[in-house]
């Protein structure tokens, strides 16, 4: 049974909890349901060489592709943030790499915000399109 948005949102809510962010203390989580209405969560997962640190977005698509599932619906991204967080360029780029499906974006306030991978990455790299 697929899950409303809110629903999808308290998962993604829950799964911040478990983010390990010891430098920046920014907790993120998010929870991608599948098209076959199954759902992976992921938190942000830093390290003290940053560059191997992980978002919560990749997280969960990857969880869910170790899974065998490659065809989301949509995922729900939740942070402490000002507004609606905002998905960084690497995690939108492999959202894009498994089509355009819903986003949702929300703050700890309970703010918001419905949008697309297209909408959020106009004009995405994509070697099955622009590559041999």
């Amino acid at each position: 049974m697929a899950l409303t948005d809110q629903e999808l949102i308290k998962r993604a809510e829950e799964a911040k909890e478990k983010a390990y962010a010891p430098y920046s203390s920014f907790k993120v989580g998010a929870a991608v349901e599948t098209e076959s209405g199954m759902i992976y969560t992921g938190c942000n997962v830093e390290n003290s060489s940053f560059g191997l640190s992980m978002c919560a977005e990749r997280v969960a698509i990857f969880k869910a592709v170790s899974e065998g599932q490659t065809k989301f619906k949509k995922i729900a991204v939740v942070a402490n943030t000002k507004g609606p967080v905002s998905p960084c360029g690497a995690c939108r780029q492999v959202m894009s790499e498994f089509g355009n499906f819903e986003v949702i974006l929300a703050n700890d306030d309970g703010e918001i915000a419905h949008t697309t991978v297209d909408l959020l990455l106009p004009g995405a790299f994509d070697l099955r399109r622009d590559g041999n």
